[in-house]
């Protein structure tokens, strides 16, 4: 069994923290493809959405609604996850764009945010700063949708990354501004072994006021 990198950066608020494990290609939550999941979800809008994926490594997702005519922005605040996205999509390239999610002004309205490994990538003294922007970028009836890492039975532990949460937690965290309104599991074949039987599909729609 081959060992594990020893990484310097240890703080996952840190743009260094995922610079290094890019640049070493040590990536165990990339999907490398895009989710039935996801698609799933696309086939059900009646109209295209302006989506914002925060926190998009390689962009598989971006790149996906790009091709096919969505408005699409993908950002990261690690540089090496920028350039590996880009090279990752080619042509659409430019839908990826280096930036901090707690700082991102959108070009467009936005009408999805999608979550993919990205609130579990991030300690939880965030989480806070995360359910108010994904409220402030979204306007009523906006959607948060994606996958989230979330344990049933027992606690989350304690460290990460991935920082799962509890149903229990996750609804403190979104409810006060969102309502949730679908809930599945996620199918063997659609997880990666770092988040297998504990991940969820959810849709969150934002609420007026």
């Amino acid at each position: 069994m081959a060992e594990l990198p020893v990484f310097q950066s240890r703080d996952a608020a840190d743009p260094a923290f995922w610079d290094e494990r890019f640049s070493r290609d040590h990536t165990p939550w990339d999907a490398h493809g895009v989710p039935a999941a996801f698609q799933q979800f696309f086939e059900a809008q009646p109209a295209p959405l302006s989506t914002l994926i925060p926190g998009c490594g390689n962009a598989y997702e971006a790149g996906w609604l790009a091709e096919r005519g969505w408005p699409v922005t993908a950002i990261d605040f690690a540089p090496s996850a920028v350039a590996s996205a880009k090279a990752v999509l080619g042509p659409y390239a430019d839908v990826v764009e280096l930036a901090d999610f707690f700082r991102f002004e959108p070009h467009r309205p936005v009408q999805w945010i999608y979550e993919r490994a990205f609130l579990c990538a991030m300690p939880r003294r965030l989480w806070p700063d995360y359910a108010t922007q994904v409220a402030k970028l979204l306007p009523p009836g906006g959607l948060l949708a994606g996958f989230f890492a979330v344990v049933e039975g027992r606690d989350a532990l304690p460290k990460g990354p991935p920082f799962e949460t509890t149903q229990a937690e996750l609804d403190t965290l979104l409810l006060p501004t969102f309502e949730r309104i679908s809930d599945m599991p996620i199918a063997e074949a659609d997880t990666i072994p770092v988040f297998a039987g504990r991940e969820r599909w959810q849709i969150w729609r934002r609420r007026a006021g």
